[in-house]
């Protein structure tokens, strides 16, 4: 006895959101896809989109909390770019910090932008961890969110 048939589902084209930040022109991908009701925002950083993409500049050098805050901003921007309605779409939250002593300070921009205690809708599954570094010494954290876009979000 075979299994019965799984029912086809047509394909969900993709959409794509670019900046001009300058790592998107160098390294050539995308800010954000979305499929379906899926958006996911790739490593997003605080950097000056108008820096040469030769040269690319970190806005903010030495302040962690600032460079954060500026991320999520951006990666806001995309969901909205993508048809979501900002930070209530997110669902995931990926925080990586070159330096222990910068985790508060991200955490504390999280907390502003996305935390729970902002209201129904907001907050999200989050993971900071700390790494060896970013292709530039001056990034402090890099961001990644997936969110998710619904006729209740």
């Amino acid at each position: 006895m075979s299994p019965p048939a799984l029912p086809i589902h047509k394909a969900t084209t993709k959409q794509y959101y670019a900046t001009d930040s300058p790592w998107e022109a160098k390294i050539g991908y995308y800010r954000a896809v979305r499929r379906g009701p899926f958006i996911f925002i790739s490593g997003t950083t605080a950097v000056d989109p108008s820096s040469d993409p030769n040269n690319p500049k970190v806005l903010h050098p030495g302040d962690a909390g600032a460079q954060a805050h500026v991320t999520f901003q951006e990666i806001i921007k995309a969901i909205k770019a993508l048809g979501g309605k900002g930070a209530e779409n997110i669902v995931r939250t990926k925080m990586f910090v070159q330096k222990q002593e910068d985790c508060g300070a991200v955490a504390e921009a999280y907390s502003k932008v996305l935390g729970k205690q902002n209201g129904d809708g907001f907050g999200s599954t989050a993971t900071m961890l700390v790494v060896g570094g970013f292709v530039d010494p001056e990034m402090l954290v890099e961001i990644e969110c997936d969110a998710m876009v619904d006729d209740e979000a």
